[in-house]
């Protein structure tokens, strides 16, 4: 008895304490409120005969903070493993499902909101019910004796987790289905298999469109999410540009950009960091990162961080030792006129096929004025001008892709860009014979009065590129120890 007096007193201390040292249990990056209007929006989408049930993600295996799907959170804001939510189209409510307070655990990592917390997650957080996770089975039962039965709405697409686009994470579906000793289908299969094997009565549809739907136009709020983790991704391709020279290690400048994100607040990435120097360049997701830049190589850096689960994609490219060699300058500066004769194009109400259309004018232009010193890259040109025409042409043509939660975010739109709407432009030069890559990328959210170029602060031009790098970076500030190196001497 005295030993559980004694556990009693100081859970409740530890509780108390917690309480004192404020740790939020709960994003401070939204209000409540814009969860519970997105859940009342999705009571109204499915209608008054369905639910929506979505499930949370799992608890990470391993010294791995937890990060919520992009789905769950997007509805609710919790942070806690294995939750779902109910979304009742009937009624309009929504019930949170948690695990119970484990407080053997919170003594070890911290507080977690749990089951037992109702009273502060119905009153502050604006959910209408909250259960332990035993009750869902409970009352999916109940809902498959009525008549009729509700249809239950739940996501097919693969969640997307930390560091993840819909497009790989289905890529990673088909690996493991592929691999003869794993063959594990979805999480989300997994549990769609188990609700109509407990409950059959219950019909199940398709969540994932009506949600990339909603994702499509951002809030003000999340806007501003986005344009942070853009000032940061600026930031560490800036300082990147700073510390470049030859004799550095591609991982060094992924380590440059790491430290701005983090020290900022950045939760971790938005995608694994693209550095690749010379003809790495040329496979357009090179991710390795080990090789040496040597003089005279042009480098592609790619990078953003994941703030507050929302997402950046800024890309720039610079010479290793800061300065254009001849057919860098070249070569750069017919690439660059023709992606600010997009850029400068796009509006709200425009299409990406009338943007397209007259960029493309301008792009033809800037071709015919070009003087190129070797034949392989006018046809180089000739071929990225051909290209863009072939793209705009195309039913559905896109000027690139959306940003928001996701780095290649969802929604599948091709109508007049409207407010609201994030996406970047990619166009990418190719000279094959010499395997050289050029490509940008900046970040573009629509307005009503037009294009905001969230990271035109990055520079572009050659000369203000060069002005940069002249300045002292991280990495001359303070150098690396080298110690992997020396091991392989």
């Amino acid at each position: 008895m005295r030993r559980y007096l004694s556990l009693l007193l100081l859970a409740l201390a530890f509780q108390v304490s917690i309480a004192q040292e404020g740790a939020p249990l709960f994003t401070e990056n939204f209000p409540p409120g814009e969860f519970a209007a997105r859940r009342s929006a999705l009571a109204d989408e499915i209608g008054s005969e369905s639910i929506a049930l979505l499930q949370g993600a799992p608890a990470p295996a391993g010294y791995i903070r937890f990060r919520q799907t992009n789905e769950f959170f997007y509805l609710t804001g919790i942070e806690v493993p294995h939750a779902y939510v109910l979304v009742d189209g009937r009624t309009g409510t929504s019930s949170l499902y948690l695990p119970h307070r484990d407080e053997r655990r919170e003594q070890s990592e911290g507080r977690l909101l749990a089951a037992e917390d109702a009273a502060f997650i119905t009153g502050e957080l604006r959910f209408d019910a909250v259960f332990g996770l035993e009750a869902l089975s409970e009352h999916l039962a109940r809902m498959a004796r009525t008549s009729p039965a509700p249809t239950v709405y739940t996501p097919l697409s693969p969640a997307e987790g930390a560091a993840m686009s819909r497009d790989l994470a289905l890529r990673a579906i088909a690996d493991r289905a592929a691999d003869p000793f794993d063959g594990l289908s979805s999480r989300e299969g997994r549990f769609t298999q188990l609700v109509k094997a407990r409950f059959p009565s219950l019909a199940i549809e398709n969540l994932s469109p009506i949600l990339d739907e909603m994702r499509l136009v951002k809030s003000d709020r999340e806007l501003e999410m986005i344009r942070i983790a853009t000032r940061l991704s600026g930031m560490g391709l800036i300082e990147a540009m700073r510390s470049t020279e030859p004799g550095i290690k591609e991982y060094q400048l992924d380590a440059v950009a790491k430290y701005v994100y983090l020290r900022d607040g950045a939760q971790g990435d938005a995608y694994y960091s693209l550095v690749a120097s010379a003809s790495n360049a040329y496979y357009p997701h090179y991710n390795a990162g080990k090789r040496t830049m040597e003089d005279g190589d042009f480098v592609l850096m790619d990078y953003a961080p994941d703030v507050g689960y929302y997402m950046s994609d800024v890309t720039r490219m610079w010479p290793v030792n800061g300065k254009f060699s001849n057919w860098q300058r070249e070569l750069y500066t017919f690439y660059l006129a023709c992606y600010r004769a997009v850029l400068t194009r796009i509006r709200p109400g425009a299409t990406a096929a009338q943007i397209g259309s007259e960029a493309l004018a301008e792009m033809r232009e800037i071709l015919e004025a070009a003087s190129f010193s070797k034949p392989e890259y006018r046809r180089a040109a000739e071929e990225f001008v051909f290209s863009y025409n072939q793209r705009i042409e195309y039913p559905g043509a896109k000027l690139g892709h959306w940003v928001g939660m996701a780095t290649h975010d969802v929604g599948d739109y091709s109508g007049p860009l409207k407010p609201g709407m994030v996406f970047t432009i990619e166009p990418a030069l190719r000279v094959p014979e010499e395997r050289i890559y050029i490509r940008l990328e900046d970040l573009i959210i629509i307005n009503e009065n037009g294009a905001e170029i969230v990271s035109d602060f990055v520079p572009m031009d050659i000369e203000a590129i060069e002005a940069l790098m002249a300045e002292e970076g991280l990495l001359q500030r303070y150098p690396a120890e080298q110690l992997l190196l020396s091991l392989n001497q």
